[in-house]
């Protein structure tokens, strides 16, 4: 869905953290990085596949062998950490997000 409207939004130096684990939808995952770099977005490439990590300006190594239907476990474990250290860089408390409510008041 991204190449049908936000693709436009992409520019030089656009942050773009991409999950790729080898899997059938990995050719087109590809294809997108190719489409992201030809528009300098700076791309973190997160992949068990060589030739995808390539495609990243920085690149984080996802364990090779994983069963397709386990990558996810792994997959997310980088975007997790990823978040967290953003958050601690701009200080924000993730545990206490600005604005949440509880869901239910309670009388």
């Amino acid at each position: 869905d991204f190449m049908h409207g936000p693709l436009a939004l992409i520019e030089h130096g656009f942050p773009a953290l991409v999950v790729a684990p080898s899997g059938v939808l990995l050719p087109e995952m590809q294809q997108f990085m190719r489409t992201l770099k030809e528009r300098e977005a700076e791309i973190v490439a997160i992949s068990d596949d060589a030739d995808t990590l390539a495609l990243g300006r920085t690149s984080i190594a996802l364990p090779a062998g994983v069963p397709e239907w386990l990558s996810p476990l792994t997959a997310i474990v980088p975007g997790q950490l990823f978040a967290m250290h953003l958050a601690a860089v701009r200080d924000y408390d993730p545990d206490h997000p600005r604005g949440l409510r509880k869901v239910t008041e309670t009388r």
